[in-house]
Formats: structure tokens, sequence, C-alpha cells
């Protein structure tokens, strides 16, 4: 599966979709208007090598953000923004592929028809989630960041992910219901760096 962002993102992954062969690409995006995060070019990286900064602030620690999802970015932000007012520096990073993100063997990729071995190299992953501690985000489930997980060297670590769908009557409401909203996210990483 594929995570956008964005529009740009939900354009690069089409088109990065449509050069595939034998191989079935889910592309999962909100259909709600929101904020557009990133260039065409951005997009293109993210699918490819498989995520992509969308934000780093600086601060006395830092925490980041790896996150799968589109709509989930918006407490995220919030958080860093929270975060910042702390001193405390934050990087949300948007997992776009998450099968980039595994180390070469993790996967069987070897005994496949039309192989594919393009992995994320050791220092692009650290450079990209090396912090005093990571906080994984999803708006679906916890598997998706699974390669996150498993890789990171932070030493402090939590994963924060949809527990359940519900009516509610805004997108606020739904992220408090699953105890994903900003408020919750600046305390865990508080905690996790503290």
């Amino acid at each position: 599966p594929l995570f956008p962002v964005d529009a740009n993102m939900i354009q690069a992954s089409y088109d990065w979709a449509l050069t595939q062969h034998n191989k079935g690409v889910v592309i999962t995006a909100s259909k709600s208007p929101l904020p557009v995060r990133t260039t065409l070019a951005q997009g293109r990286e993210a699918v490819e090598k498989g995520a992509v900064t969308l934000q780093e602030t600086a601060g006395d620690k830092t925490v980041v953000f790896a996150v799968t999802g589109d709509m989930v970015l918006l407490p995220v932000f919030a958080a860093a923004e929270q975060l910042k007012a702390q001193g405390i520096g934050s990087r949300i990073v948007a997992v776009v592929n998450p099968r980039r993100l595994f180390r070469p063997h993790d996967v069987l990729w070897q005994s496949v028809s039309e192989p594919d071995g393009a992995f994320m190299s050791d220092a692009d992953f650290d450079a990209l989630f090396d912090a005093d501690a990571l906080i994984a985000v999803t708006g679906g489930p916890s598997a998706m960041l699974e390669p996150v997980l498993l890789r990171t060297r932070a030493a402090r670590r939590d994963s924060y992910c949809w527990k359940r769908g519900e009516t509610t009557a805004s997108t606020q409401a739904l992220f408090d219901f699953n105890g994903m909203n900003a408020e919750a996210l600046t305390a865990r990483a508080t905690a996790l760096v503290g």
C-alpha cells in the first residue's frame, strides 16, 4: 500500500502505480480537502524511497513523528507546534511506501518472478528516523509502521494507531475518541524525552 499525504503525492503514487507490472498497489488517501505539504518531486521521491520529511523544527531534544496517512497529520502538526513552544524539536516524516523501509533480509523479494530489491539504506533511514524519541502515528493499523519500529535506533518509542471508527460531528472529535489528538501526542512526546 501507498499512503500519500496530499494531492501531489496522490498524483505521484498514481503515476508510479501505472508503471508497475504484476503487482497489486493500494493507494490510501482521504477524500477530504487537506493542506498540500509537498511538491510533485517530493511525492515521487517519497514513493520511490519510502518516506519524506515534511517538517523539521530544532530543539534541545528531538522527537520524530513517523506518520502514515493524511488526515492524521493534522494533530501531528499541532503537536509539533506545542512541542516547539516547550523547546522540544520535532521531525515529521511521512511514511508513504512502507515496504521500502524494511531491510533486504526482512522481505523474501528474491523468490518472485520480478524481484524488487530497492530498500532504504541504513544511513538514509537514520537521517529520517534517528532522534531522542520516536512516535509512530497511523490513521490505520499499526502494521504499516512495523519497518520503522523495527529499524529505529531511538531508545524511547511509542505508537498511536486507529482504535475504531465512529460517527462524529468533526474530525477533531474522531481524533479525541481514538486518543490521537495533539494534546495526547504532545504529552507522550514530552514524557519520552523528559
